[in-house]
């Protein structure tokens, strides 16, 4: 890279990272609670009754088959911060911020491994 792209690539960066943040931090406030797509369709053919042990299926559907996410309990389950409404925001920035940083750690291993490796002359 030289030295003039250096400045664009950095400024191009910063205003990604400001607007995943946003988009993520502020935006993710917006976001429906209703079950998406994939739940909508997996419910199809049932009923969902209230019971005091949860919520119970009648019904023919796939998602008599569903089983509990490992996650269920985990700091991040539903799209929060420790099942809290209000941290939906913060969770959203964290999951950005591990995600840039995973991705940038991969990237950066990778870019390391050149068609020419350290100690190899053609």
């Amino acid at each position: 890279m030289n030295r003039t792209s250096a400045p664009r690539t950095s400024r191009f960066l910063l205003g990604f990272l400001a607007v995943a943040l946003l988009v993520a931090g502020g935006l993710s406030y917006f976001a429906s609670s209703s079950p998406d797509g994939l739940d909508s369709v997996t419910l199809h053919g049932c009923q969902v009754t209230e019971t005091a042990d949860g919520e119970h299926l009648d019904g023919q559907c796939l998602a008599q088959n569903a089983q509990e996410h490992p996650f269920t309990a985990g700091p991040f389950a539903d799209y929060t911060v420790r099942g809290g409404d209000a941290t939906v925001g913060i969770a959203g920035v964290i999951g950005v911020v591990a995600t840039l940083a995973l991705a940038g750690a991969l990237f950066w291993v990778l870019r390391r491994r050149g068609p020419n490796p350290p100690g190899r002359e053609d």
